[in-house]
């Protein structure tokens, strides 16, 4: 079952959905992983629900993070924010399907910390690392 996960993870890193920038949007944010130089951008677009209308990432990295943020933009899409707020670390490790070592874990969740900092950041609230 490994290899399965192992073949969509490569195929999200070699062909990332939603990759790029969105200009004009109503939230992004940038960081990087200092461990190992990941680094990742994530805009998104709402509608005036609050629902996630488009989302693009940017940035560079190793397979993991590159396909993390691939799987999780196209996750969120047509979902309102109070659930995308809802995501965890979980959520991502269930998407990806694979065990992961400390190291590649912090890899893994930067899109879920760039994508959560971005949201709290756009209602004016303080974003804890779940991790």
């Amino acid at each position: 079952m490994d290899d399965l996960y192992r073949e969509v993870i490569l195929d999200h890193y070699k062909n990332p959905r939603n990759h790029g920038v969105l200009d004009p949007h109503d939230f992004t944010y940038e960081d990087e992983n200092p461990l190992c130089g990941d680094k990742l951008r994530i805009d998104v677009r709402l509608d005036d629900n609050q629902v996630v209308t488009e989302v693009a990432f940017s940035g560079r990295g190793c397979a993991i993070s590159q396909a993390s943020a691939s799987m999780l933009t196209e996750s969120i899409e047509g979902k309102p924010l109070a659930e995308v707020l809802k995501l965890s670390k979980d959520d991502i490790l269930d998407m990806l399907g694979i065990e992961l070592g400390p190291v590649r874990l912090k890899c893994a969740l930067l899109s879920l910390k760039v994508l959560k900092a971005g949201a709290y950041g756009l209602r004016g609230q303080h974003y804890h690392d779940e991790d």
